[in-house]
């Protein structure tokens, strides 16, 4: 049984994904300046130090498993379930 995180909150990190890479190029550029009151009037969401890391799944932020791109949970199920490969529960 999959949890889902709210629809609203995924379409909030689809939408700070989509600011951070509109404004990436004049980000940039304005740091080479080290223009930093130019920056400063970007949008806050143009920073991609708000995007936060989402279980593909279930959008789940905490426990996120970055090599997966899963959470722990979602993880665990699926590599029980043998849907990754390469993984097997540990024995010994």
């Amino acid at each position: 049984m999959h949890l889902m995180a709210k629809t609203s909150w995924l379409e909030r990190e689809k939408r700070k994904r989509a600011t951070v890479a509109k404004w990436a190029a004049l980000r940039t550029e304005l740091k080479a300046k080290k223009d930093y009151i130019g920056l400063s009037q970007l949008p806050r969401d143009a920073s991609p130090v708000r995007l936060s890391n989402r279980c593909q799944l279930t959008g789940r932020r905490r426990a996120f498993i970055r090599r997966f791109q899963l959470s722990r949970i979602t993880f665990r199920e699926m590599a029980t379930n043998g849907l990754i490969p390469g993984v097997t529960k540990s024995s010994w």
